[in-house]
């Protein structure tokens, strides 16, 4: 028997299912960090929702601590790489709220649409404001879904009904994908300038945060409608207030901000924006779905069984020879995804050297865990990353062969457009990039990098230099590679923070410069 502390309002379904395993449920609600230091020693599984924060000292106080569940999906508030370093497990339930959240964007929208807390609200102060609060339909309009994972797509079928046109902006979804949807792709500003109404579905992540800004709003087309069940940030809320008032912007349904409990929002003075607290997942079904998801999942991390929505999967399965390319595998997905800016259709993966000897599945689950992470509306494990990966459209292909002309062991990945490779060196085993769309160089993976493309001719890595110098970007790490039989090299280099939009269009322009290319690596 294990103790359980639960600290947030959990379905009783899913506390009937911890009881019925037999462990001791100890529910303590409305704790505050410094009790939850406390209580959680002794603790075996950390049951929270979002309102509870696991930090890293949380985590050397449950020394006990096997498991910690998040009834739900985003894992912000959770340490997820101390409790990987602790060993802990973290477990969420991935899928328990994705129905709820489509339906309530699609309740923010009809409700945007006609006005109707703004009409209730006059009633209720004894007004009848017939000609004031006149609204619009959704049929024939067209519906821009920014982000078209599970939660977008649910949202696709669901407008599809009202007779909307839909378009979608997400570049790790194919458009053949899309099409089987209905939807068409498009890029940001394409959809910013065509949608009636918007529906963002994309998760929290660095590059997410800020990306409806006023820069994109200025593109927007007139009477645009702005819908957000995601995550707080991805809006910036001034320029979306300043839109609003301009009459750029009709008007916006907000279940999220970005700091929350929100009562001061600039948006919140506004009469055509209306807003909930962060109801998105607020239903009896969806709580209930939450609290049996964790329960089960708590339950086999308990037992030592398989977990299905394990975030941080141990990879001890693994053998001494496969577990150190590890991260090293997903470093190189994540490179080769922004190398294409996007998702490819095809993932060619091919291990050469030892490394062909060996059961290599999990380093292609790395890889895909580096191509798909930071993209899906859930954290990517080594369990749902083949299942994602077919949801995105991407068809993967692996070889293996014993021969390799230059390492001892190297990992290739390849599409029609760019390929990237990798290897460890030297006795520490330290990762390599050694091969970029064919160009032999090698440097080592950074968290921020920069790929140009220029002419193989003297004075192009000054040229490159003073650029960076003038941005104030300091160069880590360089490796110049040029093209076999043509006049052109490739310059690679880790950089000491990333190169912004602007450094880059000024590295294109620049004479000798074909392309340049900023990757965020994962380190």
């Amino acid at each position: 028997m294990a103790r359980v502390l639960v600290t947030e309002k959990l379905a009783e379904t899913g506390l009937e299912v911890l009881r019925a395993a037999g462990h001791e449920v100890d529910v303590q609600l409305d704790t505050g960090p410094e009790e939850l230091l406390e209580i959680v020693a002794g603790a075996h599984a950390l049951i929270i929702r979002s309102a509870t924060t696991v930090t890293s000292e949380v985590l050397s106080r449950g020394k006990d601590l096997v498991v910690v569940g998040r009834a739900g999906i985003g894992l912000d508030n959770v340490d997820v790489a101390t409790a990987t370093k602790r060993g802990v497990m973290v477990v969420n339930a991935p899928q328990s709220n994705i129905l709820s959240a489509a339906e309530h964007a699609m309740a923010l929208m009809l409700a945007q649409a006609r006005n109707v807390p703004q009409s209730y609200a006059a009633i209720l102060a004894g007004k009848w404001e017939r000609s004031r609060w006149q609204g619009v339909e959704l049929y024939g309009k067209t519906l821009g879904i920014i982000g078209l994972g599970r939660v977008g797509a649910l949202v696709a079928q669901r407008a599809l009904a009202f007779g909307m046109r839909l378009v979608a902006y997400d570049p790790y979804v194919s458009a053949e994908r899309a099409r089987q949807i209905n939807v068409a792709m498009l890029d940001l500003d394409d959809l910013i300038a065509t949608a009636d109404f918007v529906s963002i579905h994309l998760p929290k992540t660095p590059d997410t945060m800020g990306l409806v800004d006023r820069k994109l709003l200025l593109k927007a087309k007139p009477g645009i409608r702005i819908v957000n069940t995601a995550r707080g940030g991805i809006i910036d809320e001034d320029a979306l207030a300043e839109a609003i008032r301009d009459g750029r912007v009709a008007g916006a349904g907000l279940d999220v901000f970005a700091h929350e409990p929100c009562v001061d929002s600039p948006l919140l003075e506004l009469d055509s924006v209306i807003a909930t607290p962060h109801l998105g997942a607020s239903t009896a079904e969806a709580q209930d779905k939450a609290g049996v998801t964790i329960a089960e999942q708590v339950n086999l991390a308990l037992a030592g069984e398989f977990v299905p929505f394990a975030v941080n999967v141990s990879a001890a399965a693994a053998s001494e020879t496969i577990k150190p390319f590890l991260p090293l595998a997903e470093q190189l997905g994540r490179i080769f995804v922004c190398l294409h800016d996007g998702l490819p259709n095809q993932l060619e993966i091919a291990y050469e050297g030892t490394l062909a000897g060996y059961d290599t599945r999990i380093l292609t689950l790395s890889i895909l865990k580096g191509i798909l992470g930071g993209v899906s509306e859930e954290p990517v494990t080594y369990v749902n990353a083949p299942q994602l990966a077919t949801e995105h459209g991407l068809e993967i292909t692996e070889s293996s062969t014993s021969t390799t002309r230059d390492f001892v062991n190297l990992l290739v990945l390849r599409s029609e457009n760019h390929a990237v490779a990798g290897t460890l060196t030297g006795a520490r085993g330290e990762p390599r990039l050694v091969m970029m769309d064919d160009h032999a160089i090698e440097v080592p993976p950074a968290r921020h990098m920069l790929v140009v493309r220029n002419d193989d001719r003297p004075g192009m890595i000054g040229t490159v230099g003073t650029i960076l110098g003038a941005a104030g970007i300091s160069i880590s790490s360089m490796a110049v590679g040029p093209s076999a039989g043509e006049t052109t090299a490739l310059m690679v280099l880790s950089t000491d923070k990333g190169v912004g939009v602007e450094t880059l269009a000024e590295l294109s322009k620049a004479p000798g410069i074909h392309e340049a290319h900023g990757l965020t690596a994962m380190t």
